[in-house]
């Protein structure tokens, strides 16, 4: 049974404009740990850079670091990556994924959490 909720023009327009978020939780792998800390960063600078290249102006995705690994035995960093556009998004783990960073690897992938930021307001716009 599939049922269907009425939503406003404005509500629609805003909730596709949404800036989308995902949490990239990730695992340094001693291969990534064995390296000078120089290297890790042209690797990390090279591989993020590729990668944001591939988004649009009118399209951008902005990418931080956090680092956990002194908080969390779950993950050694989290990444979080928002846009506003899912294609542009799906071009970003693209050229991660192809990089020597998931690659080589560097790092293993362990979750990828997809959130919206405030969504809880766009669906109380939408209820009126």
């Amino acid at each position: 049974m599939t049922a269907t909720m009425p939503v406003s023009e404005s509500a629609a327009v805003s909730a596709s404009q949404s800036r989308l978020s995902f949490f990239i939780l990730l695992r340094a792998l001693p291969a990534w740990l064995q390296l000078a800390r120089a290297e890790r960063q042209r690797i990390a600078e090279q591989a993020m850079g590729s990668a944001l290249a591939l988004a649009s102006a009118a399209q951008p995705v902005s990418l931080r670091h956090f680092d956990a690994e002194a908080f969390s035995g779950v993950c050694s960093d989290i990444v979080l990556c928002e846009t506003s556009d899912m294609f542009q998004w799906h071009c970003v783990m693209e050229s991660l994924r192809d990089s020597p960073v998931f690659s080589a690897p560097y790092f293993e992938l362990l979750h990828i959490i997809p959130a919206l930021e405030d969504g809880y307001l766009q669906f109380e716009a939408v209820q009126g």
